[in-house]
This record gives C-alpha cells, sequence and structure tokens, in this order.
C-alpha cells in the first residue's frame, strides 16, 4: 500500500485528489494538509510514503515544504502538482528535492501511475517543462531579493516592505533596485511579474 499525504490550499481540489487516489487499491491517502507547514507537521506524524504538494499554499509554499520534508521525513519522496507549469517552479523543486512534477491538468491515470513511479524510486517530470527549465536558466535573483519583491507584489510602499522583512528602508531600495535590473523591468511592480511568471517567486 502506498501512504500519500496531500496538501493543496483549496479544500475542493484536495478532497477531489483524495477521492480519486482513494479508487485505486494500492494507494491510501493518509493526511490531507491546507499548507506547506501544516503538510510538514503531518508527515511527521503519519510517515507517509508519497506527499503530493501544491505550490502556492500559505504558510510555507510547496517548493519550501518539499526542502523541509527532504530533513524532516527522509523515506518520504515528493510530487509538486501545480496549476502552473513554470521553468522556476520547476527548477527549485528539483533543487528541493522533489522526485515529480505534474500540473494539474494532466490526466487522473497520469497522476496514479506518477505516485507509483515516484514510490519505486523513480523521477516523473515533463520532458518539455524540463528542456525550458534548462533553457531559461537559474533565477538571477538572491533570495532577499526574492523576498522584497514577494512583498511588492502587494503594493507597499518601501517602509511597509521594510517593517514587514525587518530591514531598513535603504536596503529595501539597493534590493528592489537589483531585482528591477536583473528582471530587465521599468518598474518594481513590473519586476515582481516578471519573476512571478518564471516562477523565480
Amino acid at each position: 500500500m502506498i501512504r500519500v499525504l496531500l496538501a493543496d490550499d483549496q479544500a475542493l481540489v484536495r478532497g477531489a485528489l483524495a477521492a480519486m487516489l482513494a479508487l485505486e487499491a494500492d494507494i491510501e491517502v493518509v493526511a490531507q494538509a491546507g499548507s506547506g507547514a501544516e503538510a510538514v507537521e503531518a508527515a511527521r506524524r503519519t510517515r507517509p510514503d508519497v506527499a503530493l504538494l501544491d505550490v502556492q499554499m500559505p504558510g510555507g509554499d510547496g517548493l519550501a515544504a518539499a526542502a523541509e520534508l527532504r530533513a524532516a521525513v527522509p523515506s518520504c519522496r515528493v510530487v509538486i502538482c501545480t496549476t502552473f507549469g513554470r521553468p522556476g517552479y520547476f527548477a527549485r523543486a528539483m533543487e528541493n528535492g522533489a522526485a515529480g512534477f505534474v500540473v494539474k491538468d494532466s490526466s487522473p491515470e497520469h497522476l496514479v501511475e506518477t505516485v507509483r513511479r515516484v514510490h519505486a524510486g523513480l523521477r516523473v517530470v515533463d520532458p518539455a517543462l524540463a528542456a525550458e527549465s534548462l533553457a531559461s536558466g537559474t533565477s538571477p535573483l538572491t533570495a532577499r531579493e526574492r523576498d522584497v519583491l514577494r512583498e511588492a507584489r502587494h503594493g507597499g510602499t518601501v517602509a511597509e516592505i521594510a517593517r514587514a522583512l525587518r530591514l531598513s528602508n535603504g536596503t529595501v531600495r539597493n534590493h528592489l533596485s537589483a531585482a528591477i535590473g536583473k528582471t530587465g523591468a521599468a518598474t518594481r511592480a513590473e519586476a515582481a511579474l516578471i519573476a512571478d511568471e518564471h516562477g523565480w517567486l
């Protein structure tokens, strides 16, 4: 029996995935979570074989949770299951130890087969996405520049971003300027949009 943990912040999607996987004789959903932090805690408690994680969740996204799971429950193999097949997401998922990457518009049969193959020790990735990821290269942004752009997406002032990240106003301005330059954007809003579209955030 393959023990699976599901993590998605949308209860309807999570429930549908659980119901679909429950139809398989060799798969058992042992835990469900609505955030990255909940997923890691549930994995510590239930010791699943495979964790199916969404990318965009509150309380730590699926990419960060993948890295935490690798450290906390090394026997658990991670599959990222996301709406957005972005090269940046794919690259970060692989860096963080994910063994599989599928998009949510995949067929149910493909998702089930991905769970089985990952459990068997294989990697399952979309060849076109892997090629696109290699062609686009890695993110040019530093971790702190990513943090600042994430906050900038909400449209806050420099002072608000500085308060949220516990940085000085000048440091925030420097990181924003660097991020704008690296993304080739004209404004910080455009830089955040470009970075988001590439999956760098």
